[in-house]
């Protein structure tokens, strides 16, 4: 059975986005450079929503992303990926599977199968409708020691109670936390 993880940078505030999707805020260096090219490289089949699929699509092939994250960008541009979208009409990306419809039990089905691991990168809307079905096997929060004040939460729309447990911590020497937290038996 396959297992389904979470990956975002987030503010101390619980943003993985600023408003209108500013993400400049991303406090990222060598260490994060060394867990990015790991992750990269997992072999996991990569999940997105439209707007984080539209944004790494239009960047990891590029010659300047292969250029200066060569690591990264082989394994993005290598990775199977599916992106779920009501309003996207193709996925030109290489090696990417555009599912339209019930996202919920496509995962189910994925999750069901044997074969890779499958992560979702960004995706907050994702990330927030996969929760509340407790699809979710594990939470890869790097936090960022940034305030916004505003912005997009991958926790939007839970209305139940979520209780998790921290598995991992990683601290990175500029002040950025990884938090692995998988759902606690409370809510299995």
């Amino acid at each position: 059975m396959r297992k389904l993880s979470v990956f975002n940078l987030m503010t101390l505030d619980g943003y993985i986005a600023g408003q209108e999707g500013d993400i400049s805020w991303h406090n990222v260096d060598e260490e994060f450079q060394e867990l990015a090219d790991q992750a990269s490289n997992s072999g996991n089949i990569l999940l997105f929503g439209r707007v984080t699929y539209e944004l790494m699509a239009r960047y990891w092939p590029t010659p300047e992303a292969i250029k200066n994250d060569p690591v990264v960008a082989a394994g993005m541009n290598k990775a199977e990926k599916i992106v779920f979208s009501r309003t996207l009409e193709k996925a030109d990306w290489h090696n990417t599977r555009l599912v339209k419809d019930d996202m919920p039990a496509e995962v189910r089905k994925l999750k069901q199968q044997s074969g890779k691991d499958m992560t979702v990168l960004g995706s907050g809307s994702i990330v927030s409708q996969l929760a509340r079905q407790g699809l979710i096997d594990e939470y890869n929060i790097l936090l960022n020691p940034v305030v916004l004040g505003k912005g997009k939460t991958m926790f939007e729309g839970i209305e139940n109670r979520m209780h998790l447990k921290l598995t991992k911590t990683r601290i990175f020497r500029n002040g950025n936390v990884l938090l692995s937290y998988e759902p606690s038996e409370k809510d299995k």
